[in-house]
């Protein structure tokens, strides 16, 4: 039969047949879409109507030119961003591989073969005249997959679900480390804002020890009253020492999460403190979904074990294919023997490229899967498990964003209250301070009770740059709970072609 004459037709009553015979076996009904929640349980936190979500560049809210040249290298140098970044690529060439799989395939075959026929063989060379006989072929095979349960194109899609999956997990990642390194450098600027106050009160410490050794020698304090105030100071020097220790180690890990030497940081000169302005969007219990990479990417596991269950599911229909064969193919006898000897010569090959050479086939196949001993329930089964599993790993998940947010907001709420107080204690021992100057300037008194009250405002507002650093170190941990300026666009995804995949989303920061 010709094969540009074979009707594609006749095989959807082979299709009919196939599938009639397997009326009487076991086939898993199609399973639904399960219904996700897409909410996060936020009620009673409180929230600001006018609050904005991160940015993508978050950190720039916070205006320091140094954090932002921090983060610029981190982009660029992040051991750990790098392997994340490995993990997507691998996810997109699982997609290529899937896609490969689908479709038309055309093969080149070539071949040329010479032979010496034995003596002694089924078929004596002297009963053919010759001992030696050349073979060539040249053809060009098509085969082409019926897909009509959709197994190749599920497959398809899982895997472009994955890679939606593991780009989401970059942004994770990429957040978490943007996250550690904002963090760190916070809390440098804040070690080194309470030293520029220790070693204030150092000074106010010696100055005190220096008036109670005057005050010992001249018998009007006993010895133990300097004893005790060597003791404050040594106190104070000890604060000192750690904070330049703490300084050191912060400056090493900063530089680790850069991947960087610590001398390799670019300068970084001591700042105040930013002042805050976050609050909880109005909206988060509704979009907090579509801005959580770690949401957003168990998500997509479970769309991607969806469409598993799909290809397990077509594992029990039959597949049918179709090859078909074009090509050239001759055997030529070797150069006739004299006296028995070979010449050894070869035969003539140019009959290989004459029309009676001209080979022709086309091949229709079904395979219908009858006793496979339980392998396809077997494999139905291992995919609905990895459904419930990634489904129930979805559930925890908008459970632990839930409680990371309220966490972090009420943490929040807390170290405000917190801070008000300590603004009106140290606006009491400035009071204080004002009122012992005042008194020393008009000799009322000695110059011990302004030192001392100097040195109460310092621990005060020593306090209040630990409780600042907290709230900073607070927001950054809401901020990556609100998802660090990660968007999701997972309900309104489009097509995309299986060659050249590109996860539907905006990682926060991404360059």
């Amino acid at each position: 039969m010709n094969a540009a004459s074979f009707p594609y037709a006749r095989l959807r009553p082979l299709a009919l047949i196939a599938v009639l015979s397997l009326a009487g076996c076991y086939i898993p009904a199609k399973v639904q879409h399960p219904a996700l929640r897409d909410d996060v349980p936020l009620a009673g936190l409180p929230t600001k109507a006018n609050a904005d979500w991160p940015a993508a560049e978050w950190w720039h809210v916070y205006n320091d030119p140094q954090l932002d040249q921090v983060m610029a290298l981190v982009m660029k140098q992040s051991p750990d961003l790098e392997q994340a970044r490995t993990r997507v690529k691998t996810a997109e060439q699982s997609v290529r591989v899937a896609a490969a799989q689908a479709g038309l395939s055309i093969d080149a075959n070539g071949q040329l073969t010479r032979q010496r026929m034995s003596d002694h063989g089924l078929i004596p060379p002297s009963l053919l005249g010759f001992n030696w006989y050349n073979q060539a072929d040249l053809s060009v095979q098509l085969e082409y997959d019926f897909d009509w349960w959709g197994k190749k194109r599920s497959a398809i899609e899982s895997a472009l679900d994955q890679a939606h999956a593991a780009e989401a997990e970059r942004s994770a990642a990429m957040l978490t480390i943007q996250n550690a390194v904002a963090d760190a450098y916070f809390g440098l600027l804040a070690d080194e804002n309470r030293l520029a106050l220790t070693q204030q009160a150092v000074g106010v410490q010696q100055h005190l020890l220096h008036i109670a050794e005057l005050r010992v020698r001249q018998g009007v304090d006993l010895p133990d009253t300097a004893q005790q105030v060597r003791s404050q100071l040594a106190s104070t020097e000890q604060m000192q020492a750690t904070l330049e220790g703490s300084i050191q180690l912060r400056k090493v890990v900063l530089a680790a999460l850069v991947n960087v030497s610590p001398a390799q940081l670019p300068p970084l000169e001591p700042r105040a403190l930013p002042e805050l302005e976050g609050a909880i969007p109005d909206d988060a219990h509704l979009d907090l979904i579509a801005r959580r990479p770690d949401i957003a990417a168990s998500r997509w596991r479970v769309e991607a074990a969806l469409k598993q269950i799909d290809v397990a599911r077509a594992e029990y229909f039959p597949d049918f294919s179709i090859k078909a064969m074009a090509g050239l193919s001759s055997t030529d006898q070797g150069a006739p023997s004299f006296g028995g000897l070979s010449t050894g010569s070869k035969g003539d090959l140019g009959n290989l490229f004459m029309a009676g050479s001209r080979v022709f086939g086309i091949t229709p196949a079904v395979h219908l899967p009858i006793f496979e001993g339980g392998r396809l329930k077997a494999n139905y089964g291992s995919s609905r498990a990895q459904l419930d599993a990634a489904i129930a790993d979805y559930n925890v998940t908008v459970t632990d964003a839930a409680r990371d947010v309220a966490t972090q907001a009420v943490t929040a709420q807390q170290i405000a209250a917190r801070r008000e107080k300590q603004d009106a204690q140290i606006k009491a021992n400035e009071a204080l301070l004002a009122n012992a100057q005042a008194r020393t300037a008009r000799g009322t008194q000695d110059a011990r009770q302004s030192l001392n009250a100097e040195a109460q405002l310092l621990q005060q507002r020593d306090q209040a740059i630990s409780l600042q650093a907290q709230a900073i170190s607070t927001d950054l941990s809401l901020i990556k709970a609100l998802g660090g300026g990660y968007r999701s666009d997972m309900d309104n995804k489009t097509a995309q072609s299986p060659a050249a995949p590109s996860p539907t989303s905006n990682p926060a920061g991404a360059p």
